[in-house]
């Protein structure tokens, strides 16, 4: 079997998004456009546009709304044979698009969502995982409900034993913890599950409370190795370094801790941002892609972040690329010159 042939597993929400056209104010719109997305099938349907195999795993009411958002899924090329049904309602976030100097801003209303409503007794993980090669979740899903959490255990546990990779985006979302726990009492059981870790000091800190000084790069590197005496299963700690000049221009530049050895990627200047929404999920699709496609770790940094900057110019949850798209960006062509 081919890496191209591997298949990839992802477990999360999936949320209907809700937006004023363009970069139009609240205030300002008239209709909304509706679209769907999630964290982790953000990161499947990246890696389904690079050509991979990749299945989702949720939860969706079982009503229109439900089977709509199944439906796009299935239009991205996913394996949705997983999805369960259930519950009342459909998660759903509003995103107004910021530029220049106004930030974008963004309200959940997820509270009794169908997927916050799971246990970990709905999802057969056996047949699930059965045929797969890799499990990616976030800390998104253990912060959404207690059933939740120990669902997404539950899948690692059998990922483990079945010999998947596992990988996972730890950034928590603080504001998600409204059931009596915190990140630092559930992540750390799933993370000991995991072997490929993306996050930066700040993420790592938050559930292990490590404390370092130095630079950012120093910062990153003590609590990469930290993480890693913490649980050895975890090999390799990817982050990324955003700097923003405004909501319409930052730089992104990718950044590794693994083998001993630190690796950063290019600097790229993202001049005219579309949509920053779903981009650290491009980043993660990238870093997946990357360690099954590459020798090397810096070549699968590079494409990471590749993958990340042209998010930005994609409009919506999903970055709509493939793999030749992210290459050719690797390569150092960033005229936009058209291609025909």
């Amino acid at each position: 079997m081919t890496n191209q042939n591997k298949k990839v597993v992802t477990f999360g929400e999936v949320m209907m998004r809700l937006s004023p056209p363009g970069f139009a104010k609240f205030s300002q719109a008239n209709s909304l456009v509706l679209e769907y997305g999630g964290g982790e099938a953000n990161v499947a349907i990246s890696l389904a546009y690079f050509g991979m195999r990749a299945a989702h795993v949720t939860r969706f009411p079982d009503n229109y709304i439900g089977r709509a958002a199944t439906q796009f899924l299935r239009r991205h090329w996913l394996d949705t044979s997983a999805v369960l049904y259930g519950g009342d309602m459909l998660g759903k976030y509003f995103v107004e698009k910021g530029a220049v100097h106004r930030p974008s801003r963004v309200v959940y209303e997820r509270d009794g969502s169908a997927f916050s409503e799971i246990d970990a007794t709905m999802f057969d993980w056996e047949t699930i995982l059965d045929g797969a090669d890799w499990f990616h979740w976030t800390g998104i899903t253990p912060g959404i409900s207690k059933g939740a959490a120990e669902a997404c255990k539950k899948a690692i546990e059998v990922a483990n034993a079945k010999g998947l990779t596992v990988s996972a985006d730890i950034n928590s979302r603080k504001n998600l913890w409204n059931y009596g726990k915190k990140p630092s009492e559930m992540m750390p059981d799933l993370i000991a599950g995991t072997d490929i870790i993306i996050g930066g000091y700040n993420d790592i800190k938050e559930v292990y409370n490590i404390e370092v000084s130095g630079s950012k790069k120093e910062k990153f590197c003590m609590a990469a190795q930290a993480l890693i005496q913490i649980c050895p299963r975890v090999k390799k700690v990817f982050d990324k370094e955003r700097k923003m000049i405004s909501a319409s221009h930052n730089t992104i530049q990718g950044e590794m801790w693994g083998n001993n050895e630190f690796h950063k990627s290019p600097k790229l200047d993202i001049t005219h941002i579309i949509d920053r929404i779903g981009t650290g999920d491009a980043y993660a699709a990238g870093v997946i892609y990357g360690l099954l496609h590459y020798k090397t770790d810096q070549e699968a940094l590079d494409f990471a972040n590749a993958a990340c900057a042209l998010k930005h110019t994609v409009e919506g949850d999903v970055n709509m690329v493939s793999a030749e798209d992210v290459e050719f960006l690797m390569q150092g062509n960033t005229s936009g010159k058209i291609i025909r």
